[in-house]
């Protein structure tokens, strides 16, 4: 696997909040990045695109962060990729039970686009030390 994170496949509803993520991810931090607006779409894109990480939204309609996390385990390739969730719910017992099914960790909501992609390589670099 390689050491630089290059390609990040975000899962996120919002679109204000693609937007800001996508500038702040490959403005800043020079990464490629696939967003996606459902984890259907994220399950359909994601063989294509291989991602290194993948952010994913907690609260979105139709299949949640948590499931769409869960299906995409599913898929072996996938099987050990990191996740980040990104979400508001950032009780420490929300936390602890996203990184109980298998989060590499959590930005909270709303996030600085300015630190974003050092949260994001912080976080990529623990998962890889």
């Amino acid at each position: 696997m390689a050491d630089k994170l290059t390609r990040i496949l975000y899962v996120e509803d919002e679109p204000d909040i693609q937007t800001i993520a996508r500038l702040a991810l490959e403005t800043l931090g020079g990464f490629t990045v696939e967003i996606c607006s459902s984890g259907n779409e994220a399950l359909e894109k994601i063989a294509a695109f291989q991602p290194q990480l993948i952010l994913l939204d907690v609260m979105m309609p139709g299949m949640d962060g948590p499931t769409t996390l869960g299906k995409l385990r599913e898929l072996p390739q996938f099987s050990a990729t990191p996740v980040i969730f990104m979400t508001a719910k950032v009780q420490p017992s929300e936390v602890a039970g996203y990184k109980e099914i298998g989060a590499a960790d959590v930005i909270p909501k709303p996030f600085d686009p300015m630190m974003l992609s050092g949260q994001v390589q912080d976080i990529w670099g623990r998962s890889h030390g």
